[in-house]
C-alpha cells in the first residue's frame, strides 16, 4: 500500500542524505535526495533502491535505462528529462510535476501517482502494470502503443491524452474526466461509466463510421 509520509516508509530510518551530483551506472541504495536542484544530470544506467526524493528539481536530465525500485517521491519537478527504457517497480509519486519527460519503452509496475501533473509526457510503447493515477492531471500525455494492465485513473483529468493503438487489460477509467485521442478498438479492455460512454459516443461513432444526424 502506498505510503503518504516519508516517516511511514519501512526503510525511513536507514535513509542517508545524498550530496553531490548523479553519475552514470551508479548504485544508490537508501539515499534521501532532499531539496536538490539537478541541472542536466547525466546518469544513464543508474540504479535506485529504497530511495526517497523530496522537493527535488531536475531539468534536461539523461537517465536512460535507470532502475527505480521501492522509491518514494514527493514535491519533485522533472522537466525535459529522458527516462527512456527505465523501470519503476514499487514507486509512490505524490504532488509532483513532469513536463516534456520522455519515458518511451519503460516499465512501470505497482506505481502510484497521487495529485501529480503530467504535461507532454511520452509513455509510448511503455508497459504499465498495476499503475494508479489518483487525482492527477494528464495533459497531452502520449500512451500510443503502450500496454496497460490493471490500471486506474480515479479522480483524474485527462486532456488530449493519446490512447492510440494501446492495449488495455482490466483498465478502470471510471471516475476520470476523459479527453482522449483514440484509434478504432483502442478502448477494448477498459471499464467506463454510463456518463463517460455518453461523452465518448460521438468519438466512438466516428471511428465506427456511423453518421449521427
Amino acid at each position: 500500500m502506498p505510503h503518504d509520509r516519508l516517516a511511514d516508509l519501512p526503510y525511513a530510518a536507514s535513509l542517508t542524505l545524498h550530496q553531490g551530483d548523479l553519475t552514470a551506472d551508479e548504485d544508490y541504495e537508501g539515499a534521501h535526495f532532499d531539496g536538490l536542484d539537478f541541472d542536466a544530470p547525466r546518469a544513464p544506467g543508474s540504479r535506485f533502491l529504497e530511495c526517497a526524493f523530496t522537493q527535488v528539481t531536475m531539468q534536461d536530465g539523461r537517465l536512460r535505462r535507470a532502475r527505480f525500485s521501492d522509491v518514494w517521491l514527493r514535491g519533485v519537478r522533472l522537466t525535459a528529462t529522458e527516462l527512456s527504457d527505465s523501470s519503476w517497480i514499487g514507486a509512490t509519486i505524490i504532488g509532483s510535476m513532469a513536463a516534456g519527460v520522455i519515458a518511451h519503452g519503460s516499465l512501470l509496475r505497482q506505481v502510484t501517482f497521487r495529485g501529480c501533473k503530467l504535461h507532454g509526457v511520452n509513455f509510448r510503447a511503455t508497459t504499465l502494470t498495476d499503475v494508479t493515477f489518483e487525482d492527477c492531471t494528464l495533459r497531452e500525455v502520449d500512451f500510443g502503443g503502450a500496454t496497460l494492465r490493471r490500471c486506474q485513473f480515479p479522480g483524474s483529468q485527462l486532456h488530449e491524452t493519446d490512447f492510440s493503438q494501446v492495449t488495455l487489460d482490466t483498465v478502470d477509467l471510471r471516475g476520470a474526466e476523459l479527453g482522449l485521442i483514440i484509434t478504432p478498438g483502442a478502448l477494448s479492455g477498459a471499464t467506463i461509466s454510463t456518463a463517460q460512454l455518453t461523452g465518448l459516443a460521438p468519438l466512438l461513432a466516428e471511428h465506427a463510421g456511423i453518421t449521427v444526424a
